[in-house]
């Protein structure tokens, strides 16, 4: 039984440390999979061998870890137009029973998570109903142009489950982001917001994911992608609601 990790980008399973290093404390077997493509083929390697890097460091070794949109052009950005042929390749990469999901949280921060929140969940009803986790990256409720909160749970998403760290957890989570100098730049906003997060909740909180939440919007109002990237919600939900065409998706699109 292998606990999988439905990504978009190289770099996204940092907030995901703490569930990880539990894993490794508890001896679960973990697999890594990161969908979207790369413009610049270099720069997709220089991520993949930082990722990879990163995650060695946690006792995952480079074979556990899959870059299932490579030479695809399912580019960063743009995974909502390439949802159904990612699905199914995400399919044949993770043959076999799945203990549980983790995927980015569906927060409507990038349209590239809020894809990868809906495949997991897709995948998971798939191979017996494993449970979902999802992780907060960002997102920009009730606040206005680009500004977003890190690593802060959606009230809408439901109860959070919090891990307390230790003083050395938290300062050995915060160096490990120099294991990606090539994002550098946009951690230097990112982790400024995940520390004033945890400074204001006391630990690290994640959430279960319900199916049902993947067939409503994630919040009222704007959301992060549509002011930050340009992509309007319609865009994105009908993509998810394309995953459900089959009829094999457990959630029900709700319209406004």
């Amino acid at each position: 039984m292998t606990i999988v990790y439905v990504l978009a980008h190289f770099d996204d399973e940092y907030c995901a440390l703490p569930l990880i290093r539990r894993a490794r404390a508890e001896g679960r077997e973990q697999r890594f999979v990161h969908v979207v493509d790369y413009r610049n083929p270099k720069m997709a390697l220089r991520r993949r061998r930082e990722t990879e890097a990163f995650l060695a460091g946690q006792g995952v070794p480079a074979s556990a870890v899959t870059h299932l949109g490579a030479r695809t052009g399912w580019f960063d950005g743009e995974l909502h137009r390439h949802a159904r042929p990612a699905y199914e390749a995400l399919k044949a990469a993770v043959p076999g029973p799945i203990e549980r999901v983790v995927t980015p949280a569906w927060e409507g921060g990038h349209p590239d998570h809020d894809i990868c929140a809906a495949m997991g969940v897709k995948l998971a009803a798939e191979r017996g109903g494993a449970p979902v986790d999802q992780v907060c990256l960002y997102q920009g409720k009730d606040l206005p142009w680009i500004f977003y909160r890190a690593s802060s749970p959606l009230t809408e998403n439901g109860p959070a489950h919090e891990m307390r760290l230790t003083a050395r957890e938290w300062s050995a989570w915060l160096a490990a982001v120099g294991a990606f100098p090539s994002q550098l730049k946009a951690w230097s906003g990112l982790l400024p917001g995940m520390a004033m997060t945890f400074a204001r909740q006391g630990g690290f909180r994640y959430q279960s994911l319900d199916p049902q939440r993947i067939g409503e919007r994630p919040h009222q109002g704007g959301l992060l992608y549509e002011r930050m990237f340009s992509v309007p919600y319609p865009l994105v939900r009908a993509a998810v609601d394309a995953l459900a065409a089959d009829g094999k998706a457990p959630w029900t699109t709700r319209r406004p």
